[in-house]
């Protein structure tokens, strides 16, 4: 099975979403280089662990702060790994905590940490100082449907299925720019 393409940030990219978000972000070396293993860089994250991590602090209401991304230095085993872009680390706290233990299902310990599995499936490991979070995917975010620029019609139904056994009448397709662009809205499933 073959992954699908995700769209990779650049780090200031990623920065302007989380700081946009009321995220923070902290490097142990005051620095965002991705080649230092004391800096947290973005570089080439993916947009849906960004999304993830937002739909984390929107859901929870709890303060985030982000001390891992994409910088060298984490293991590098797997498919999965913070190089690649699909893990983010963030910083313990007692709301976070406790809505990652109080909301997720536990799965168990593996060797470096205790392991939480969110409804959407994305894996949280409490790693002692810090939470290890690998996000599949964004969490719950969705992309809202485009308001349409002209109404649709109104579709009629048919009595019965038997009183019409031609096709059933559908809505025309809204075509044309959106007057608005589309928004993601967030319904955290983790």
């Amino acid at each position: 099975m073959a992954l699908a393409a995700a769209l990779q940030l650049s780090h200031g990219s990623a920065v302007d979403m989380i700081t946009a978000a009321g995220l923070t972000w902290s490097s142990s070396g005051n620095c965002d280089d991705r080649n230092n293993p004391n800096c947290t860089s973005f570089e080439g994250i993916r947009q849906d662990t960004i999304d993830g991590i937002i739909t984390l602090k929107t859901a929870s209401g709890c303060p985030v702060n982000v001390t891992g991304g994409t910088e060298t230095g984490h293991g590098s085993g797997g498919m999965y790994t913070h190089w690649d872009g699909w893990k983010i680390d963030i910083s313990r706290g007692g709301c976070v905590d406790a809505y990652i233990r109080n909301g997720f299902r536990y799965l168990g310990h593996v060797g470096w940490g205790h392991q939480y599995k969110s409804p959407a499936g994305n894996i949280y490991t409490d790693e002692g100082d810090h939470w290890d979070i690998l996000y599949y995917n964004c969490g719950g975010c969705e992309p809202a449907p485009a308001p349409s620029a002209t109404p649709s019609p109104a579709v009629t139904p048919s009595p019965s299925p038997s009183a019409n056994p031609g096709p059933s009448a559908e809505p025309a397709p809204s075509v044309g720019p959106s007057a608005v662009p589309a928004r993601k809205t967030f319904r955290y499933k983790g």
